[in-house]
């Protein structure tokens, strides 16, 4: 799996070393090799709730689409290969139909709060729930509302990583609303030790007011 080999052609290596960027790439090239997901990627891939899906029409345009879901609904098959299963959408079947001409896509996986991206290239594979149920049950996701058409599976060509320039970090309600939960549980913990704090220090002041009146009553 050489993601550089792989993208870069004689057009693009040729723009490249008009740019003076192609003896970088060349070494990259050389040194870019990985044999299957790690399980870096796959830790990374089971965060991810969507990403977008390149391929390739009849009609000689390539064609970008959104695929979201719950977390880690992309599945590791194994080092080599992604899973989905299609939910029902629009039913336009553009990707679909692009792919039963064209099995060549891409495909992006970005995460915006960690300022991550990891492309792939890949060839798709439709296949009909009834043909293998047995990947089906591995597919689908868990405490999900969703209904099924088919399955979706990734053969990996190639993978790699993007640099983070121009990713803004953004969240989800849910992961802002977990952020907010940590804050309160934080305040609160903070609260209880700063009432703590108050306490002990009425009772120092009690004892102290104790003493002094003991004191006056001394001859």
């Amino acid at each position: 799996m050489n993601y550089s080999k792989l993208a870069f052609t004689e057009v693009i290596k040729e723009l490249q070393e008009a740019a003076g960027s192609r003896d970088t790439y060349e070494r990259v090239e050389r040194h870019s090799y990985k044999d299957g997901l790690t399980p870096v990627e796959k830790e990374f891939i089971g965060r991810i709730d969507s990403f977008y899906l390149a391929s390739f029409g009849d009609n000689d345009f390539p064609y970008i689409q959104h695929r979201g879901g719950p977390k880690g609904f992309i599945k590791v098959i194994d080092p080599q290969t992604l899973g989905i299963v299609d939910f029902v959408g629009n039913r336009q079947y553009i990707s679909v139909g692009n792919i039963a001409h064209h099995q060549n896509v891409s495909l992006i996986l970005v995460s915006y709060p960690l300022r991550a991206r990891l492309k792939f290239y890949a060839r798709a594979e439709v296949i009909e729930i009834e043909e293998r149920p047995d990947l089906y049950e591995l597919l689908k996701p868990s405490g999900y509302k969703f209904k099924a058409e088919r399955l979706i599976v990734f053969h990996i060509e190639a993978y790699d990583w993007n640099c983070p320039q121009h990713i803004h970090p953004k969240y989800s309600m849910e992961e802002v609303e977990a952020m907010m939960a940590e804050k309160d549980r934080y305040i609160n913990q903070l609260e209880r030790e700063l009432a703590v704090l108050r306490n002990g220090k009425k009772q120092a002041i009690s004892i102290a007011a104790d003493h002094i009146r003991k004191k006056r009553k001394l001859p």
